[in-house]
């Protein structure tokens, strides 16, 4: 449950830090920074494994570039579920899923 919780503000976190790097998002505060870190790894969890299956052969055709594609579709998702969590565009999307990755990436080695 701990570790859970503590996955969850490092999301959370990665969310802030994505926001102030990346133009193009707005989070309006910490509760729906929290609130969309919940959405994303839901979506990541239930969503993600399907359009995975379904796009496999364009993963193999571009040997897995299509994966960042779909990282941006993710957090467009994301910020379409999420009230106070916006996206411009879809390039903004891309380039933070890019961002969130590697800041959460960093947070979750430098924390543990």
């Amino acid at each position: 449950m701990i570790g859970l919780v503590s996955r969850l503000l490092i999301n959370a976190l990665a969310l802030i830090l994505m926001t102030m790097i990346v133009p193009g998002f707005q989070l309006t505060g910490l509760l729906t920074a929290i609130m969309a870190a919940l959405v994303w790894g839901l979506v990541n969890t239930l969503v993600r494994p399907i359009f995975s299956f379904f796009t496999f052969p364009l993963q193999l055709l571009t040997l897995g570039l299509f994966t960042l594609v779909l990282n941006g579709c993710m957090l467009a998702l994301t910020a379409k579920l999420v009230p106070g969590f916006s996206i411009v565009n879809f390039p903004s999307a891309f380039i933070g899923a890019i961002v969130l990755s590697i800041i959460s990436l960093f947070l979750t080695h430098l924390l543990k």
